[in-house]
Formats: C-alpha cells, sequence, structure tokens
C-alpha cells in the first residue's frame, strides 16, 4: 500500500474532483482518503510539527510500504517554474545543536544529517518511462517560508540543497525511524529565495494539479512493480 502525504487539502483539490476519493475518517485533525484500493492520501498539515504527527499516526493506522510526499518547493537553483523534482535526500536546516559539539543539522536522537530516499534511481527510471521530465536534488526543511535574505544565503551556503519547503524533511526522518520507504516529488513553484528572481512564482492551485497529474500515475506504476 501507498500513502501519498500533502500538507493541505488545497493540494488535493484536483484529486478530489477527478478520482471521487473515499474520507475514510479524520483523526486528530488528519484526514485520511482512499483513492482506490492500495493508494490512501493524507492531509497532515504545514509545518515540521504537523508533517511528523500525522505521518506517524498514518504509518500506525495503515501500515503503508512507501510513503511519497507530494508537493510545491521553492528553488535555490536556475530551474523553470514547474519543474519536477524527485527529492534524493532531506536535510533540516533548523536544527542546531552546535553548542554541543554537533554538526550543524544533525537530528541527535538517529545521528543523522541527511535522511536518504529509497531507490532513487528505480523511480527516476519509472518517472522516465512516463514521459515526465524531472530533476534529481537535495532538498531542505525548516519551519520557514524561505525568502531573500540572510537566512536563504546561509542555507544556501550551508546545505548545498535545490529546493527548500517545510514538511519533507520531518516525513523522512519519521520514515526511516519506522523503516517505511520514502520518496518525494516537488514542483518548483517560486525562487523567492533567490534575490535575482524574487517576483517569479506561478499558481499554487495550478501547480499541485500538475503535479497531480503526474504523482498518481507515478504511485500506481510504483505500486504495479
Amino acid at each position: 500500500m501507498i500513502g501519498l502525504a500533502y500538507a493541505l487539502k488545497g493540494e488535493i483539490r484536483s484529486i478530489l474532483k477527478t478520482m471521487n476519493p473515499k474520507l475514510l475518517e479524520t483523526v486528530s485533525g488528519v484526514a485520511v482518503y482512499e483513492l482506490e484500493p492500495g493508494l490512501l492520501a493524507y492531509l497532515g498539515g504545514v509545518g515540521k510539527v504537523n508533517a511528523a504527527m500525522s505521518t506517524q499516526l498514518f504509518i500506525d493506522r495503515y501500515h503503508p510500504d512507501w510513503i511519497i510526499n507530494a508537493g510545491c518547493a521553492g528553488s535555490f537553483a536556475d530551474l523553470p517554474i514547474g519543474t519536477i523534482v524527485l527529492a534524493k535526500d532531506f536535510v533540516q536546516h533548523d536544527v542546531d545543536t552546535t553548542a554541543m559539539g554537533d554538526p550543524i543539522g544533525l537530528v541527535s536522537t538517529v545521528d543523522k544529517v541527511d535522511f536518504p530516499t529509497d531507490e532513487t534511481p528505480r523511480l527516476s527510471g519509472i518517472l522516465t518511462a512516463q514521459g515526465v521530465a524531472h530533476e534529481t536534488g537535495r532538498v531542505a526543511t525548516g519551519e520557514v517560508f524561505m525568502t531573500k535574505g540572510a537566512r536563504a544565503g546561509w542555507v544556501a551556503e550551508t546545505f548545498s540543497p535545490m529546493l527548500c519547503e517545510m514538511e519533507g524533511g520531518a516525513i523522512a526522518q519519521v520514515c526511516f525511524r519506522n523503516q517505511v520507504k520514502f520518496a518525494a516529488l516537488k514542483s518548483v513553484s517560486d525562487r523567492l529565495c533567490q534575490a535575482n528572481n524574487a517576483e517569479e512564482y506561478f499558481n499554487y492551485g495550478e501547480a499541485m494539479a500538475k503535479l497531480n497529474e503526474i504523482v498518481v500515475p507515478f504511485a500506481k506504476a510504483l505500486a504495479a512493480q
């Protein structure tokens, strides 16, 4: 079984309109939908705490083989708006216990800075076979909507990410601790963290509708292998 992890209901509006999913339950504010047998989606909320809590809840109740995080992200790289990115790993840029002698970004509970996604070459192959042009890169997660400034420059220099967003790193950490396979597909929604592209972004609803046209067939192909 595969679970699709989203932050907000608006992100799956196109799925709700086209697939006629069944709302299975809402637990502690987390709505879980059955899109079709073996393919579920849950709405965890914005930010790392919401993402972690909802993912653990979903794992405990539904025991997925895979969780795929789908969403928009800002780009540190010179990627066109709408570019699809398959995450290769996640870091959490707002974790800092360097005062205790730790490396920046270290999650001490598991002694890891980077949380790799699973079977990236295989998943990239699925996308390629489906005719989906995509990039592969690192994603930085933190409790901030990233815009240009000193913080964005520091994150770019310290972690060398391709993208930044607010949930994926927490989901990756929870999946790692539960030994659940994890992947993430992101659509570049903006380059607000780049000083020279500060006004460049696109419609969020359209972005997610286009991403969902890719995510659902991708998940079905993964389940079929």
